[in-house]
């Protein structure tokens, strides 16, 4: 028969155990990049882990408004070299038959751009956005701003319109904190192409321009647009993006692109990030219609337009433009280099 102090006694040896192993267990690691695919402690709050991470202390808190599973769905819509691709929506732009609509059409009927989807993540900042994502594509993210309201159309430069634009840059940090390269598009972006054939491994970030000059996609001297963006993950690009909105904060009432062409050439340099302008024949936009040219563009933004509305019927008469093109060019065969990438 067992007493009473038998069992106090087992019970007290089993404790003891315990803290032997935690103390023996080597420290979790922390600062740097966290490579793609690596297994994170189970949280719902994956912005607590990386709280403790250097690289993130500048970056507030995201949380999502259900339980956050960010780690495994980036993990789940990587290419094999971790990137992946992502866009932010919100109530007024998830609207059936507005922009979000149009855009996941454009990947649907582009040259070998239908799977890519399953690397797209849309980011929802707010419930109605969230709601109206899952019933029109399988990887969608609810984001949370924390006292903001951006469920509405946002005016160019208001103050919501700003917020808005860094807590998109806020949350691409923290994809990148956590390993992934990524190809940011803002849903006013119809895809015809791959545009990541056009980036050289070379580069860190590349990001588009409304107006390409110059013959060097490395000169600096371009002014940014910053509605397609390529970040490479690393320990540079990281801290490189820190610094950036950090900066922002001796720029108020600025616009993220606008701070990132005040401080690209010192946050380059110090921290030997390679950045890259992609050319206008590429990457197209209403700011210089006269370069359209469908043998050669990937992409077509429907910026330099002020309205919803008149975004939205840009671009399906775009979308409508790329269908003629590409059924005229199926007729010559499928030897016609005008659809190959």
């Amino acid at each position: 028969m067992y007493t009473m102090r038998d069992f106090l006694g087992f019970f007290l040896g089993a404790a003891i155990t315990a803290a032997l192993i935690v103390l023996l267990l080597p420290p979790s690691p922390c600062g740097g990049v966290v490579p793609a695919g690596q297994e994170l402690q189970a949280s719902s709050d994956i912005g607590s882990q990386l709280a403790a991470d250097p690289s993130m202390k500048k970056l507030d808190k995201v949380q999502a408004t259900n339980k956050d599973n960010l780690v495994e769905l980036l993990r789940s819509a990587a290419m094999e070299d971790g990137t992946i691709i992502m866009t932010f929506t919100n109530e007024a732009w998830t609207l059936p038959g507005s922009l979000l609509d149009v855009f996941l059409e454009s990947f649907r009927v582009g040259v070998k751009t239908q799977a890519l989807l399953k690397h797209l993540v849309i980011v929802a900042i707010d419930g109605k956005a969230f709601e109206r994502c899952q019933h029109v594509h399988p990887l969608c993210y609810s984001l949370a701003a924390a006292n903001a309201n951006f469920t509405a159309e946002q005016p160019f430069m208001s103050k919501d319109y700003l917020d808005m634009m860094w807590t998109r840059n806020k949350f691409q940090a923290r994809v990148l904190a956590l390993g992934h390269g990524f190809v940011f598009t803002d849903v006013d972006i119809v895809w015809f192409r791959n545009p990541l054939l056009r980036i050289p491994v070379a580069a860190d970030i590349a990001v588009s321009c409304d107006a390409f000059y110059g013959e060097s996609p490395y000169d600096l001297n371009k002014s940014t647009n910053g509605g397609f963006l390529y970040a490479k993950p690393s320990d540079r690009t990281l801290a490189f993006f820190r610094d950036w909105y950090e900066a922002g904060k001796r720029f108020p009432w600025h616009h993220d692109q606008t701070v990132f062409d005040q401080v690209k050439h010192d946050l380059a340099a110090r921290h030997s990030v390679m950045v890259q302008y992609v050319d206008t024949i590429y990457l197209g936009s209403q700011c210089q219609p006269r370069w359209m040219d469908y043998r050669n563009l990937c992409t077509f933004h429907a910026n330099c337009l002020i309205g919803l509305h008149n975004k939205t019927e840009r671009l399906v008469g775009v979308l409508d433009e790329w269908k003629r093109f590409k059924a005229e060019k199926e007729l010559l065969g499928s030897n016609s280099t005008m659809l190959v990438n």
